[in-house]
């Protein structure tokens, strides 16, 4: 599901959280600890931590940037202008958005709906 930022602003595409690769790895931890208990805390631990992000992390796409929110609070902004590739790992099971700007490259694991960040990211930033 996708929301508009504010009523003025339309284009602005809010993208929905996901809380399928948080809760897979603390799922995955569960029977990990019988063969590893330290793996598998490493594992819980990491998967808490994502599910953290994917609460209060915001993806919005505007009609010039990709915005990172905490909140209400701006964080990062990716101007398209500067993108020059991106790619989604594993579709089937999605679990890691890589894009390339000018001057760095970034991953991010999927905690928002990885459908819709399809959608924006071939309507936004086509690849070349």
């Amino acid at each position: 599901m996708t929301t508009a930022s504010s009523p003025a602003s339309p284009d602005v595409i809010e993208l929905s959280p996901s809380y399928w690769l948080p809760l897979g790895l603390v799922a995955l931890a569960l029977p990990c600890f019988l063969l590893q208990p330290w793996v598998s805390l490493a594992i819980a631990l990491f998967g808490l931590f994502l599910l953290v992000q994917a609460v209060t992390l915001r993806l919005r796409f505007t009609a010039s940037d990709l915005d990172i929110y905490r909140g209400e609070t701006l964080i990062r902004r990716f101007p398209y202008q500067e993108w020059q590739n991106w790619r989604i790992f594993w579709p089937r099971l999605p679990i890691l958005f890589y894009f390339k700007e000018v001057n760095s490259i970034h991953f991010l694991p999927i905690l928002f709906n990885p459908q819709t960040l399809q959608r924006c990211l071939e309507a936004r930033c086509p690849r070349i």
